[in-house]
């Protein structure tokens, strides 16, 4: 089994640096196989330039092997020519954008099932912003003001992304919808990567990860761990 790595927001910048070097760490340093999936760019046709900010983000720290994938709607999440790249892949990286177009985009697709083969292989999966929220098993949509079940990858849990801009103001809201749910706050340019024993999460960058469970509020900054459930 690999590693997951979710970020807050404002990837490919700043001090995100912090978490996406240990993640290409994790996927085998600078020789590891990067994959960029930008379809949750696609409906405002940002695809393209989220797809080449991730491409050069992670040159400049290294990465040899890095592309974006042209993976934006439900046909090219059926191709078989994408998903036996992502299914050789060490690093795949799902950056912001809409999350209910992503999470339709990619749910039950075939490039989905090659992301948790590569996953399962000892590969990295890492979503920022929208990429992180459909990882989890529920997500908010803010287009449709309401809960919706993601992919599931991490159950019993839902990411608030910019949580120290504007989606803290999401938590009253979601407390009341999820009232068993962990409710996982990352900061922007923060990331947590599930490599502590037993499955703890390390912070990595610049905020904090704040978690709402039970009427409970519990704060972790960088190089803190903590366990979701």
């Amino acid at each position: 089994m690999g590693y997951m790595l979710l970020e807050g927001g404002a990837e490919f910048n700043g001090r995100m640096a912090d978490a996406d070097r240990r993640a290409m760490a994790l996927a085998g340093g600078e020789d590891a196989r990067i994959s960029i999936i930008p379809a949750a760019a696609a409906p405002d046709n940002n695809q393209l330039r989220a797809g080449n900010n991730g491409v050069r983000w992670f040159r400049k720290l290294g990465a040899l092997q890095v592309e974006a994938l042209p993976l934006v709607d439900g046909i090219t999440a059926n191709d078989p020519a994408i998903s036996g790249v992502l299914r050789q892949s060490h690093l795949i990286f799902i950056p912001g954008g809409f999350p209910g177009y992503l999470a339709d985009t990619l749910k039950g697709s075939l490039c989905w099932r090659a992301v948790t083969e590569a996953e399962h292989a000892g590969g990295v999966i890492a979503g920022s912003s929208a990429g992180a929220m459909v990882l989890c098993e529920y997500f908010y949509d803010p287009s449709l003001n309401q809960v919706a079940r993601g992919l599931n990858r991490i159950h019993g849990a839902c990411v608030i992304p910019h949580h120290d801009t504007y989606c803290s103001k999401w938590v009253r809201f979601l407390q009341d919808m999820l009232p068993d749910t962990t409710l996982v706050g990352i900061a922007e340019q923060t990331g947590m990567i599930n490599e502590g024993r037993k499955g703890a999460w390390h912070v990595y960058g610049k905020g904090d990860v704040t978690l709402y469970r039970k009427g409970h509020t519990e704060r972790f900054t960088r190089s803190q761990t903590f366990q979701i459930r």
